[in-house]
């Protein structure tokens, strides 16, 4: 049996973030161990059978278990209120785990138009082998409901969504996809259980790309997804043994130890993104600002009800002149990072028709509402007037 850390049954997620894991070895280090080893050595071959028919709970290979990822899966899982999670070795890894999973041909799906791209092509992909996939409005719960079908075994949110932060209403998505015998899986990218905890408003699966805030600095690619323990253990663990879509012990001791500082970087990060959404709101140059932490925002009710009263840290604007007026305040900038990347401690600029939506077809992209003048800027610890200052370097060009 692989043991527990001994942590009082009340202990509250920051202290959950830096303390739960693995107990340490016999050597007693603080800071978690690192097991850089692809197999484990058995005492016995008569053991080493029990272990791989699952008869006795032991790391046997590094493809599908291994004490580091452990220790990041238990984190995770404790942070967002779920028995279970498995590791993935990309935020897209776990959502194609997640399809793998639980679809076969002649089952549906209903998911938000409003997801990151890979995620539409991906599922748009799985109907080659008979998974269809109806997109839906993000906000529109009726639509959701409409959708919904005989053959329908999983809902799939992202909220917010990327880039344009629209907000979905969990708890009623979790009605919807339960009363016609569906799961309900939510991608809490943006908001981290930090700020959002799906499950709690009874989402079945919470997808993650690690990669993001979950690392928070960029170094490291990573996914999972969080679910029941006995989900995970009979239909997404034998596909990681069999696929092997696995996350690599260092990566995730990256991840285990961003979980760290978690709390802190999403909450200084979102008071940043705050300041810099209402300054933008009083730009000439901008026609509009995305930022569920606005009064302006559609759903900006249910944002702060969802997300502890946090607009999160991603902010998206449309500027004059659609494309070239995008490029240009893009290009004018010399502190903010021009990747697609998110979640870092830098500040991150990009333009989603280009980049992460760039696959899509125009008619998909306007679908999404993904424009040509739309610029998405993940705010990160940078002082807050010298990101202002660098975006008015560009605005004022269009002005």
């Amino acid at each position: 049996m692989i043991p527990r850390v001994d942590l009082p049954a009340d202990a509250r997620l920051d202290t959950l973030a830096v303390r739960e894991g693995l107990p340490p070895s016999r050597w007693g280090e603080n800071s978690e161990a690192l097991f850089l080893t692809s197999s484990f050595v058995h005492p016995d071959a008569a053991t080493a059978a029990a272990r791989f028919a699952n008869e006795e709970e032991a790391f046997v290979y590094s493809r599908f278990s291994n004490p580091t990822v452990t220790m990041m899966e238990r984190r995770l899982a404790a942070m967002e209120g779920t028995s279970g999670c498995i590791a993935a070795s990309s935020g897209m890894a776990a959502i194609l785990l997640v399809v793998m999973g639980l679809l076969k041909a002649g089952d549906h799906v209903v998911c938000s138009q409003s997801v990151f791209g890979s995620t539409i092509k991906l599922l748009q992909d799985f109907a080659r082998f008979g998974v269809e996939t109806t997109f839906v409005s993000q906000t529109d719960v009726a639509q959701w409901r409409a959708a919904m079908r005989p053959t329908t075994k999983l809902l799939f949110a992202e909220t917010p969504s990327n880039p344009l932060t629209e907000v979905c209403d969990i708890a009623a998505l979790a009605g919807v996809a339960h009363a016609g015998g569906a799961l309900l899986a939510v991608d809490n990218c943006f908001c981290s259980p930090a700020l959002q905890r799906p499950a709690t408003l009874g989402a079945d699966l919470i997808v993650h790309s690690g990669t993001k805030y979950l690392d928070g600095q960029g170094r490291v690619i990573a996914g999972a997804v969080c679910a029941p323990a006995e989900l995970i253990d009979a239909k997404l663990l034998p596909v990681m043994r069999s696929a092997g879509m696995s996350l690599s012990p260092f990566n995730a001791w990256v991840v285990l130890k961003g979980l760290e500082t978690l709390s802190v970087r999403m909450q200084a990060q979102s008071a940043r993104a705050l300041e810099l959404a209402q300054w933008l709101e009083a730009q000439p140059a901008v026609e509009r600002v995305f930022y569920p932490g606005l009064a302006s925002h559609p759903q900006h009710a249910l944002a702060m009800a969802q997300q502890s009263g946090s607009g999160g840290a991603v902010v998206s604007f449309v500027v004059r002149g659609e494309r070239a007026g995008a490029f240009a305040t893009i290009d004018a900038t010399r502190i903010c990072s021009i990747t697609a990347n998110l979640g870092d401690t830098k500040t991150t600029i990009t333009h989603p028709a280009s980049t992460s939506h760039g696959r899509l077809t125009e008619a998909q992209r306007q679908a999404a509402g993904i424009t040509q003048g739309l610029i998405r800027v993940a705010v990160g610890l940078e002082h807050i007037e010298d990101l202002k200052a660098d975006l008015q370097r560009g605005l004022a060009l269009l002005a």
